[in-house]
């Protein structure tokens, strides 16, 4: 019994739950901030890649040296500095080599490093991997103290805080990450530009974010495309450190002969793979979302080329390109959260300025250390060479000391007033040193090192100094990836968005092609393809006849008015074929019981109409208040009770003529005429008995013309119709002689 007992001096500890829990994830929170997903805005890497540089570092993998299997460096990471998966770290080490993931790559890979298809890279022990000049350029100093050096996991070695990084890496190269309750995310940009806005920087130190601007005037992506974000917007993101940049694949259209021609994408966006993109869009296509699309093939090799066919030679490029950038990845928006780690520990989001700043600080921390660390090198060494100068002046001396003294370090300390060093670095001497021309190269390098330590002092000394040093450093920079060199060439060129007005993007998802829409007298409508439809022979259901024809286009939008004063809207691309008697309106709009279809005419934006009831009230109406966007259609004119609409007419003139039941005709100025939305309208012609028969509007310099139930065209002048010209809502006087009988301007 006594045996599962706990021991009497083991005891239960009580923990608040909610503070352990606040504690342990607020340690987990930062651990994932600082150590994982944000990078140090100083050198612009995670920890990881900052471990994988340093590892290869210390391989030698330098630009210049040979490969080295990507296994012994993962390997080496592990063991020493990252204890985290062996993949993980290889995923890491092989973005740094993809010169389609990296504006400038940092890693030199040599094998299968994946490809812009989304293909895997080869495992760890296929590949080789050697640094970039980049990453060397990163590297640079880092055995001059040029930071702090921090133990690593196991506390066994150091590993450093941050890379001197003499090269813009943050902002040059990008980065993003996912942290606890934070991100990143900053694209690449040209070094160059970096370079230049650095200098004016340097010279400048209140510039704001709309001077830098001028220099770095947007990212630029290392697959290419173009920038369509709006300038207001991309300064506005730079002085916030958050906004986005829209991206959209570089296209040109290319003759494919005999009246043909194919789109060929050359540069995609940045982040998309091509294979999945080519996916997707076969998708779109057996969905039918791209309706101008006919066919999209692959004929990559080392360099993009994807194409993409159209469904006819009629289709318009740009409309095709526009309805592809709206649905699929040709055009992307890669968001701009530049959320980065200030001095390695606080997370903050910057400015361009800001970060550009803070690269210009840590450049001149580390000229500074590494100025102070080659002082002490040259002190340390001028110490010795006055040792060495000491013992060629008294060689035969020194000589006896060694030979005859027991201590002879003590004693020539003592005689000489050498310092430790000096002594030790005496006896440590090789006996070839002691001839005459050693003598000699050593009095040269004392005078030499004698002469740098006064020019580091002055450095030291003197802030203006230090930012001329950090000046000349970053010009050399700039001329070595400036825009003539091959890797510094800006790769993403800038472009507009074309107005969103100029073209209907609804009309852009259909093919153009010409129809005749034909309605019958009980409302069933159809689509005949062509324009060469006779009314004679058309075929209707029994009982039924026809009623009006419209020769259009499948892009067009048809306006149909009713008897209520409600106008629905149709899109003919949407109407059944021409093969039987078509389906009826009232299955395609929630038509009122009771109403019937007054008239259907094509919309076209801007165009004004006149629209009246059989009472003869009315106004003018702009089709584009007409458009309905749902079944139920929309409120027009206002009629009641037996009162109905009785026409829509196109209002394109300035002067207005109504006929009545009563065969009286009134002319008046259209300028009589409110212009509304909706409404009951005012009255146009005034009757004792009947309502308006019908309505045309005309310019006075052409006359009014009507046409009668033979065709003929009759047209008469302002002159000639002096008798029926007044004012709107007159009674008018009886109809001129040849005018139809059905009180009709078209017969």
């Amino acid at each position: 019994m006594a045996d599962i007992l706990p021991p009497k001096e083991k005891k239960i500890q009580i923990v608040d739950l909610q503070k352990a829990l606040e504690e342990r994830y607020l340690s987990y929170a930062l651990s994932t901030i600082t150590q994982r997903a944000l990078p140090d805005v100083r050198d612009g890497l995670k920890p990881v890649h900052r471990r994988i540089l340093y590892v290869m570092n210390l391989l030698k993998l330098n630009p210049d040296q040979g490969y080295k299997k990507s296994a012994k460096v993962v390997g080496d990471v592990i063991g020493g500095f990252h204890p985290h998966g062996d993949q993980s770290i290889y995923d890491a080490l092989v973005r740094l080599a993809q010169d389609f993931a990296l504006r400038f790559p940092l890693v030199d890979g040599q094998g299968n490093f994946g490809s812009i298809d989304g293909d895997s890279a080869a495992a760890y022990r296929y590949t080789e991997a050697r640094m970039t000049s980049v990453a060397a350029r990163l590297l640079e100093g880092i055995g001059e103290n040029a930071v702090d050096f921090v133990p690593t996991y196991d506390g066994q070695t150091q590993q450093p805080s941050v890379l001197p990084a003499n090269f813009p890496n943050l902002l040059a190269n990008g980065s993003s990450g996912i942290a606890v309750g934070m991100a990143t995310s900053v694209p690449p940009h040209n070094v160059g530009e970096l370079c230049e806005a650095a200098l004016h920087l340097i010279h400048n130190p209140n510039a704001t974010t709309a001077d830098l601007v001028k220099f770095v005037p947007g990212p630029d992506f290392p697959t290419g495309g173009i920038l369509v974000e709006p300038k207001e917007d991309i300064l506005k993101a730079y002085e916030t450190g958050r906004g986005g940049f829209r991206v959209r694949a570089r296209w040109n259209s290319e003759d494919a002969g005999r009246g043909t021609w194919q789109i060929v994408i050359t540069e995609m966006s940045y982040g998309v793979q091509k294979s999945r993109l080519v996916e997707k869009i076969a998708d779109l296509m057996l969905a039918k979302k791209l309706p101008l699309l006919k066919d999209v093939r692959d004929e990559s090799a080392e360099d993009i080329r994807l194409i993409l066919e159209p469904k006819s030679r009629s289709v318009d490029p740009i409309i095709l390109m526009e309805s592809m950038f709206k649905l699929t990845d040709l055009e992307t928006r890669f968001s701009l959260n530049m959320n980065v780690l200030d001095m390695g520990t606080t997370p903050k989001v910057m400015s361009l300025g800001e970060v550009l700043r803070a690269w210009l600080q840590h450049r001149k921390t580390v000229l500074v250390r590494r100025s102070q660390y080659r002082l002490d090198q040259i002190d340390n060494r001028l110490e010795v060479l006055s040792g060495y100068l000491i013992a060629y002046l008294n060689l035969d001396e020194i000589i006896r000391i060694i030979r005859e003294e027991d201590h002879p370090k003590a004693f020539m300390m003592q005689k000489f007033d050498l310092t430790d060093g000096q002594a030790e670095a005496i006896l440590n001497m090789r006996l070839r040193s002691l001839r005459k021309l050693e003598e000699i190269e050593i009095r040269g390098e004392f005078d030499k090192l004698s002469e740098e330590k006064k020019h580091l002092q002055v450095l030291l000394g003197s802030e203006r100094r230090q930012w001329g040093a950090i000046t000349t450093q970053v010009s050399e920079l700039r001329d070595e990836y400036g825009p003539k060199s091959k890797l510094g060439a800006r790769r993403t060129s800038f472009g507009d968005m074309p107005d969103s007005e100029d073209f209907d993007f609804e009309a852009a998802m259909i093919e153009r092609e010409p129809v005749t829409v034909v309605l019958s007298q009980k409302g069933w409508i159809r689509a005949i393809k062509g324009h060469n439809t006779e009314n004679s022979t058309l075929q209707f259901k029994s009982g039924d006849d026809f009623k009006l024809s419209l020769k259009v286009q499948t892009t067009d939008k048809l306006l149909m008015l009713t008897t209520c004063g409600r106008i629905y809207t149709l899109g003919v691309d949407k109407l059944p074929g021409g093969r039987g008697h078509g389906e009826p309106v009232r299955i395609m709009v929630d038509m009122e019981e009771g109403h019937d279809i007054v008239d259907m005419f094509v919309h076209v934006a801007g165009t004004k109409r006149l629209i009246a009831s059989n009472l003869g009230n009315g106004f003018i109406v702009l089709e584009d208040d007409m458009i309905a966007n749902t079944r139920k259609g929309k409120k027009i004119l206002n009629v009641s009770g037996p009162n109905e609409a009785r026409f829509c007419v196109l209002a394109a003139g300035d002067q207005v003529a109504t006929i009545g039941d009563n065969r009286k005709l009134l002319v008046f100025p259209i300028s009589q005429l409110p212009e509304m939305g909706r409404g009951k309208g005012v009255r146009l012609q005034k009757y004792k008995d009947g309502g308006i028969s019908d309505a045309v509007v005309f310019n006075a310099e052409d006359g009014m013309s009507w046409v009668d139930s033979s065709g003929r065209t009759f047209t008469r002048s302002m002159e000639d119709l002096i008798e029926w010209i007044g004012d709107r809502a007159a009674a008018g006087r009886v109809r001129p002689t040849g005018f139809p009988r059905n009180n009709k301007f078209k017969g």
